[in-house]
């Protein structure tokens, strides 16, 4: 259970302060033991590996030091959180976000090798000049380690736009993201409170109040891909009695049975909105801790597809079951998308599609 706010304020943001000093005085001996090691001819399993985690750490919790540091400030000028919901202070903390986001892309980036490579359509210049007039649903896939930062610092850095986002309510436990999402307006998603009825409303409420520079990003899988999560969302579409789209989903090895609700509830609540749909590939194969560590260096590209469906091409006036379709069909796009683009340096025993698709020819499910 998630700990009160008042705790994560007074315990957990000074408790990164503290670890972001302790690892900012242990990097530097770390690295030069491993350099003396190296030296003399030693080899320490795991030593480059480890040195990039830490070199990653130290610049995310400097980095959440420096945020949490300016939102004090920003709370302090704002009149002691008096001000905080106006507009300044809104495009202030978009700024910090923005920041944060932009620091620890590049650190991945020189830590671990990660290189995201997207591909969109170029627009016209009238089409672009529409386009931003207009607010966005983005709808992703959901897989892997950080993906949903990376597709967050797309929209922010390359397109300018100011993020809602749909996310977990255990993401506030990270101390910098408690504080600026909780200021921003965002959703925290709980299975332990409010019920889904709650959530697809928190949802309407925020696609109601796009802007023409807003974005709502949310993820219709609900967590990242694993074999488990994909069976349980076969059979759980399957006791609703929606075998028709269990056998989609079974089709789509790459993806998680898409949760139609807050998808189609927040296309409704804005319609003047155009939707994005995105696919990636690249980090979905690293389901695990184990695994992460056992690829770093990753020196992986990541690519992304991004398909934009203007505010005209978007279903509205179809009944529930021809939108249902509509974003089945989407998905179904993104696993092929994905089966095409994944890297293959990614080191796995066995594909989870071919792992998949084997285990249920053998059981039937």
């Amino acid at each position: 259970m998630l700990p009160p706010r008042l705790i994560r304020r007074v315990v957990l943001a000074p408790l990164v302060i503290v670890i972001a000093i302790a690892v900012a005085v242990v990097y530097p001996l770390v690295a030069l033991l491993a350099w003396a090691f190296g030296r003399i001819g030693l080899s320490v399993p795991g030593r480059r590996r480890g040195l990039r985690v830490l070199y990653f750490a130290l610049v995310w919790l400097v980095g959440e030091t420096a945020a949490l540091f300016m939102c004090l400030g920003l709370w302090i000028a704002s009149g002691f959180g008096g001000r905080l919901r106006t507009e300044p202070y809104q495009s202030r903390h978009y700024a910090i976000m923005r920041w944060f986001l932009e620091l620890v892309y590049r650190a991945a980036g020189s830590a671990f090798a990660v290189r995201v490579e997207v591909d969109e359509p170029e627009p016209t210049a009238e089409e672009q000049a529409a386009r931003l007039a207009r607010p966005v649903i983005v709808l992703s896939r959901h897989a892997g380690p950080g993906d949903s930062f990376l597709l967050v610092h797309h929209l922010l850095t390359v397109y300018g736009r100011r993020p809602r986002v749909v996310m977990k309510a255990t993401l506030q436990l990270d101390p910098s993201l408690d504080v600026v999402a909780n200021r921003l307006p965002n959703v925290f998603i709980s299975h332990r409170q409010g019920g889904e009825k709650f959530f697809v409303d928190q949802i309407e409420r925020l696609a109601r109040g796009l802007d023409s520079l807003g974005a709502l990003v949310i993820f219709p899988e609900g967590g990242n891909w694993t074999p488990g999560r994909w069976r349980r969302g076969i059979r759980r579409l399957e006791r609703r009695g929606r075998a028709d789209l269990a056998a989609r989903a079974r089709d789509m090895p790459n993806v998680l049975a898409p949760r139609t609700g807050g998808a189609l509830t927040a296309i409704a609540a804005c319609p003047g909105a155009d939707v994005i749909f995105v696919a990636h590939a690249g980090l979905d194969r690293l389901v695990s801790v184990s695994d992460v560590w056992r690829n770093l260096p990753m020196d992986q590209v990541v690519r992304a597809k991004w398909w934009r469906v203007p505010v005209s091409e978007v279903p509205r006036s179809a009944d529930h079951e021809a939108q249902v379709q509509w974003l089945y069909d989407w998905w179904e796009r993104i696993d092929t998308s994905i089966t095409e683009n994944r890297p293959s340096s990614v080191a796995a025993p066995r594909s989870p599609a071919a792992e998949l698709l084997a285990v249920h020819r053998r059981s039937g499910v």
